[in-house]
């Protein structure tokens, strides 16, 4: 009836071929027809008695599809979320007859204006809708890959674009079914990494809206976690997309109940305010310290608040006091890789550097993970990272360093310190840490060797390094104990372990050592005048 009354110019109804449609695709999509969730006895029977209503209706609609002619532009992107939900049944001649029609849409959407944004925007949407709900597979994965290449390589104008839009859509349902895989799973920092790799890739192809939506999800699980370190670098990255001005606010910027703002200046301050809590919270006051500024400067200059002004710089006097007198422990930091078929694609084959804990033990590191991979086999650890003084020197890092000794050449039973050499690792992560996570993956790995008299030097320099930072504090604050420091200074003066720098001298100060490295000239003065210095 459609097709004879209601197709030709002069009559068609395009509400009720729309109603059609969607009729159609609420008719196979209904619960009571989706055979793979019955027994199978039920099943047999059903297919004994109707067969699979659900290919019957879908290849009609796939007919009634390429019959609308020149009508098919009305129909998109409206009708691409109705056609992504039948082609995500999984019955595989379903999928492989109604695939094809996304193509079909691509195309029509290029012929009327030269690219296919619309149906592009639309699929991306609904596919991240769709994953989440439960629908999609590995399966799914591969056909739309295949089918839509195909058809896109013999096109003209399509092969190029064509191709790169179908490989965004595989890579965003790789992330979105390891996303959806390890959503319900137990260890959260799994379901960190996974909202993580979505959160990119929408940041990446600029999809804003679903990328504040993963941010969101992702600071939730800091929240649940008490990382309130990571959750304010979390919210960060959402108040960066905004600007301090009178700009109203998109809906999709403030997808957050809590917020009331009507202008993108007032999302940005709710949200630096939450920020600041966070980091107070974490004692990452040096962070906070920095949002109040760029904050305190629009209340001052720009919103004339002065109330609000007030209350913030009382707050930034506090974070500068918790700076001087609040002891706060140095988190460690570890390497792991993860080697083996065993571990999910998104960990397999890489290396991370984790930042521990307070307080937490390399012990309790070690049993945290096993505990989220109960088969996995721990493999010979190594000793852990030294990791400095001060803020700085454990915050926003991004190289680590972790040295071993070697021995090189004959055992020297009188001075072990002439043939000891240091293989340093170096490892580049891909962010700073801290950051959106306690853990970045490793993007640079590279190994230097230390000679033993590059070694005395360091050595030295960081002995004198830390007897200077100890007797600078004495000096700022006598009424500090003096027990480390007279331990410290006991350790050099009568050094029962290893010898001291006595052994230095008799390594390196001779002539023998000279004749043999004639280059180590400058490098032996300059360990003589540390050597002096301390």
């Amino acid at each position: 009836m459609l097709n004879k009354k209601f197709l030709d110019q002069a009559n068609f109804e395009l509400q009720l071929w729309n109603n059609y449609f969607h009729l159609a695709v609420a008719f196979l999509t209904q619960e009571s027809l989706q055979l793979e969730n019955f027994s199978s006895a039920k099943r047999a029977k059903i297919l004994n008695k109707y067969g699979d209503m659900r290919r019957q209706i879908g290849f009609e609609i796939r007919d009634m599809w390429y019959n609308l002619g020149q009508h098919k532009i009305k129909f998109i992107p409206e009708m691409v979320g109705p056609i992504l939900e039948m082609t995500l049944i999984p019955e595989t001649e379903l999928r492989k007859a109604t695939i094809p029609i996304f193509f079909d849409m691509m195309q029509c959407e290029f012929h009327s204006t030269r690219s296919f944004q619309m149906f592009e925007n639309e699929i991306i949407t609904k596919l991240d809708h769709e994953v989440e709900g439960g629908r999609g597979d590995e399966q799914y994965k591969v056909l739309f890959d295949k089918i839509l290449l195909e058809h896109c390589r013999k096109h003209k104008y399509l092969a190029k674009t064509g191709e790169t839009f179908v490989k965004l859509v595989v890579r965003l349902m790789e992330r979105l079914l390891d996303y959806r895989t390890i959503m319900h799973d137990e260890n959260k920092e799994n379901r960190m990494s996974c909202t993580v790799n979505v959160l990119n890739f929408y940041k990446e192809i600029e999809r804003e809206e679903m990328y504040i939506r993963y941010l969101y999800k992702l600071c939730d699980l800091h929240r649940e976690c008490d990382n309130y370190t990571e959750a304010a670098y979390t919210l960060l990255l959402h108040a960066k997309l905004l600007k301090w001005s009178e700009d109203v606010c998109a809906a999709h910027l403030t997808q957050r109940d809590g917020y009331q703002a009507a202008t993108q200046g007032q999302l940005k301050e709710q949200l630096y305010q939450e920020i600041i809590h966070y980091f107070d919270k974490g004692k990452m006051w040096e962070e906070a310290i920095a949002l109040g500024k760029e904050l305190a400067e629009q209340y001052e200059n720009e919103m004339f608040d002065y109330e609000q002004l007030s209350e913030l710089l009382k707050k930034q006097a506090q974070f500068y006091e918790n700076i001087v007198k609040v002891i706060r422990p140095k988190p460690d930091y570890f390497a792991v890789g993860y080697y083996g078929q065993g571990f999910p694609t998104f960990l397999r084959g890489k290396v991370f550097i984790y930042r521990g804990k307070e307080y937490e033990r390399r012990e309790d590191f070690e049993a945290r993970l096993l505990t989220q991979f109960p088969n996995a086999e721990k493999m010979k650890t190594t000793s852990p990272f030294l990791s400095g003084e001060n803020f700085y020197r454990v915050n926003e890092v991004q190289r680590f360093e972790y040295s071993r000794p070697i021995r090189k050449g004959e055992k020297n039973p009188d001075n072990e310190f002439a043939n000891m050499w240091i293989e340093r690792t170096i490892y580049t992560t891909a962010y700073k840490l801290p950051g959106i996570l306690r853990w970045f993956e490793v993007k640079s790995v590279f190994m230097v060797e230390i000679s033993p008299l590059e070694n005395a030097i360091e050595t030295m320099q960081l002995t004198n390094d830390k007897i200077n930072s100890m007797v600078q504090q004495h000096l700022d604050d006598p009424s500090l104990p003096i027990n480390p420091l007279s331990m410290l200074l006991n350790g050099i003066v009568d050094p029962a372990v290893m010898g001291g720098f006595a052994n230095y001298e008799k390594a390196f100060f001779t002539d023998r050592y000279l004749q043999e490295h004639p280059e180590a000239h400058e490098k032996i003065e300059k360990l003589k005048d540390l050597i002096a210095w301390q």
